[in-house]
């Protein structure tokens, strides 16, 4: 206030002007300066992209979460060209509806500028692209609107990607509440301001009234009549100006008022809502012990017949659950007197050791040098690993602060995992690569596209049991499975980024077939289900033929996170798209429902040519085994009653493919297949980045969790460290002006792929020529 005060001494010209006020009778109207109010309009002029929206139409930033929003071209297809869209650019979050009047109930579309790339093609035309999934060509009616649009999406990209890097530094910390003190405190403040700005009115009423004095005595001299005029003009602004400020000051006691009124209702209810969150949190924890207990209770009370104890181990013990025991494991695990742990060697290098267990033997001594402990890939593949161990934890009270995150940037214990890395999940899809050589013999495109469809749905198969999450990648980290001599394939993964989590993979096969793939996993958490939805195009080319056939994957969902049994559905629709000739295969995988009679996990589809005359019908499930039936064209549209006589037809049958039986005791083994089981198994020459050289990883994997939990910790934040020191490394160069190359993966590239326009991560060589030489000196250490 000691500004004002002075103010107040040096008089009335040392005020500033008196603006946004109604004019005179007869004068000019004067303009709002709304700059020196704070009203919207200021904001959106200060910020590039604040005016008016881009296209054919206006449109206006708002102070209220839109940064940008109006009219643009998107481009649609060939036959319809660019059609007129309605744009919304809005917490980090461009989203675009067909019409203005669309935004209340049908959003056509969204991309996260957190992820996106924004390329400027042309004088008005420009790209977003996440990478694979979704890219929107764009066209604005000008280049200043091209310039205006593409400059307030490098604003709000920068800013969502400082907000995705500040709540991954944050973890799954708290979030602080508004408590009482800090109500308090802000009434205080805000009365503190309404005193000031009474004092700001005394002074303008004590100034107004000097004014006025001042032109009163002006009006009784003799001055040109234009003078007395124009003087009687600024007496009644004067007045005007007097009266606003009373109001102005008027309407935020009254606001003071309000805010006291309601601060006692406001405090009640968040301290209600906090109650009342307490209160169901214990009530699902309660359900949950109750029901653990329950169903422990009852497998205790199962009368299991002669013999069956020795059989499995050792009997159980249903009535000593520990504390807070909500464990996301499978409800029939059991106790075992002597679980085959094998015990950790002391180093945890890239000379680490690992178990080598056969089907007969499980007294391994690990005593002797690495090259003598490795599994020999090109003689006998291990059946059998440590058996899962039974340990407690209390899962409701980790899950209940991860309702609606990125699973991905939760720090998770290594009890809700299996002991493999989601790179070695992404290899497991070659389980069935037999099909894809089946395929590759096939004469047909039509025929052939039912094996890969066949193959599309085998890679499902592994997941019925699988409730438990791989490892994240370490940013670097490696997989390699080199199959060549025994079945003709081998395949290379490469974690190439980390926020968002994609995976590159790479597969080729003597056979004649190459399997290429960019996964980006998100996933969210959503209280009573889990949802995973891989992101990108998987590609799969035949050599002899050129056919090349690209699809993408389904959606996952883990029910009963909180209370019962662990079980696991797949869900939506896959497009199966031979880009050579034209023949598509649309699959189903129907949603399970309680109160369907249809088979569980069923499968559907249908493979046409480009005319979309419907050549066969494919009919299964996701878990077990895949029918093919011919079409012969009947009656009816696109020979519907043919159709249906595919089906009755015995003969026209054909088995696709079927799910191989799992490993003896795979309910012990975390229901690994036998492929999955011999995935994680030491082998000589592989890169010091391998999946298999991941020490938390091989912790767990014998059993020894606690210590698996504190290496996990390690390595994250090691990889936290590394990201920081990139980070720093840019904005030092940023500074500088010399030039900086954002980290780059060692074995993949980033290329446009010509068949589907798409960015993503190629195979560009290299890898098996440094394992034929041993030379891995491009390897960053990440262990």
């Amino acid at each position: 206030m000691a500004e004002l005060r002075t103010a107040a001494a040096a008089g009335p010209g040392a005020l500033p002007a008196p603006t946004a006020l109604p004019a005179a009778p007869g004068a000019a109207p004067a303009l709002p300066a709304q700059a020196a109010s704070g009203g919207a309009g200021s904001a959106a002029a200060a910020v590039p992209g604040g005016g008016s929206g881009g296209g054919s139409g206006g449109g206006s930033g708002s102070g209220s979460g839109s940064a940008r929003e109006g009219w643009l071209f998107k481009w649609t297809n060939y036959i319809k060209g660019y059609q007129r869209r309605w744009f919304v650019l809005s917490n980090g979050l461009l989203s675009y509806y067909r019409s203005k009047a669309e935004m209340r109930h049908t959003c056509r579309g969204t991309i996260n500028l957190a992820t996106a790339n924004i390329t400027v093609e042309d004088s008005c035309n420009f790209i977003i692209s996440n990478g694979g999934a979704q890219t929107y060509h764009l066209k604005a009616s000008s280049e200043v609107e091209r310039q205006r649009w593409v400059t307030a999406l490098e604003l709000a990209k920068a800013k969502a990607v400082k907000m995705l890097e500040e709540s991954d530094d944050s973890g799954d910390e708290a979030v602080p509440q508004t408590d009482k003190t800090e109500l308090q405190s802000t009434l205080r403040t805000l009365s503190s301001k309404v005193e000031d700005l009474s004092t700001c009115n005394d002074l303008i009423a004590k100034h107004g009234t000097a004014l006025q004095r001042s032109l009163s005595e002006l009006e009784t001299l003799r001055l040109p009549a234009d003078s007395t005029e124009k003087i009687k003009q600024v007496n009644e602004r004067a007045t005007l100006f007097r009266i606003t400020s009373n109001a102005m000051i008027n309407a935020c006691r009254d606001f003071l008022m309000l805010a006291q009124t309601h601060s006692k209702k406001w405090q009640k209810s968040l301290q209600h809502e906090r109650d009342q969150r307490i209160r169901l949190e214990e009530t699902l924890e309660q359900l949950a012990k109750q029901h653990n207990h329950l169903e422990r209770a009852f497998r205790g009370a199962t009368v299991l017949p002669a013999g069956a104890s020795g059989s499995s181990g050792s009997a159980k013990d249903p009535c000593c659950p520990a504390k807070g025991d909500l464990s996301d494991e499978d409800d029939d695990n059991e106790f075992f007197d002597a679980p085959e742990i094998i015990p950790m060697p002391e180093s945890l290098g890239h000379k680490r050791t690992g178990s080598n267990i056969s089907g007969t033997s499980s007294d391994i001594s690990l005593d002797e040098p690495y090259k003598h402990q490795v599994e020999d890939t090109k003689k006998e593949k291990r059946t059998r690993i440590p058996y899962k161990p039974n340990y407690s934890l209390n899962l409701w009270s980790i899950m209940k602060n991860c309702i609606g995150k990125e699973l991905s940037k939760i720090p998770m214990p290594v009890n809700f995992n299996e002991p493999l890395s989601m790179l070695q999940r992404l290899t497991e899809d070659l389980e069935y690569h037999d099909l894809l050589d089946r395929a590759a013999r096939c004469e047909s495109s039509l025929e052939q596209l039912c094996y890969v469809a066949a193959f599309t749905v085998s890679s499902y198969s592994t997941t019925v049991f699988r409730t438990s999450k791989p490892f994240n990648p370490l940013l670097g980290e490696t997989f390699e499975l080199d199959r060549l001599e025994e079945n003709g394939y081998r395949s290379l993964c490469e974690q190439v980024s980390h926020h968002p989590p994609a995976a590159a993979h790479h597969a080729d096969s003597k056979h004649g077939w190459t399997l290429r793939q960019e996964i980006k996993i998100t996933s969210k958490f959503r209280g009573k289900y889990l949802s995973v939805m891989p992101l990108g195009t998987i590609h799969c080319v035949f050599h002899s033929t050129g056919n090349h056939y690209t699809w993408k994957k389904v959606t996952t969902t883990v029910h009963n996170i909180i209370v019962g049994k662990l079980w696991i559905d797949q869900s939506g629709e896959i497009e199966i798209v031979n880009h050579k000739t034209g023949d598509k295969c649309n699959l189903k995988f129907v949603p399970y429902s309680y109160f369907s009679r249809d088979v569980a996990r069923k499968v559907t589809g249908e493979v046409t040519d480009p005319t979309g005359k419907v050549h066969f019908v494919l009919l299964g499930t996701w878990d077990e085994k895949m029918d093919c039936y011919k079409v012969t064209l009947g009656t009816g549209d696109n020979g519907t009653e043919g159709r249906q006589k595919a089906h009755e037809a015995e003969d026209s049958r054909m088995l696709l493919w079927k799910r191989n039986p799992l490993p003896k005791y795979a309910e012990n083994m975390y229901y690994f297949s036998e492929l999955a089981l011999t995935l994680n198994a030491p082998e000589s020459g592989t890169a010091p980045t391998d999946s298999r050289r991941r020490p938390d990883q091989r912790l767990m994997e014998n059993g020894r969790w606690d210590e698996a939990n504190a290496e996990k910790q390690r390595l994250e934040e090691k990889q936290r460290l590394s990201r920081k020191r990139r980070e720093a490394e840019a904005a030092r160069a940023t500074e500088d002006g010399t030039p900086y190359d954002p980290y780059k993966p060692l074995w993949f590239e980033r290329r446009k792929d010509p068949v589907t326009q798409e960015l993503a991560h190629v195979y560009k060589g290299g890898y098996w020529e440094s394992k034929e030489k041993q030379d891995w000196s491009l390897c960053p250490d990440i262990f």
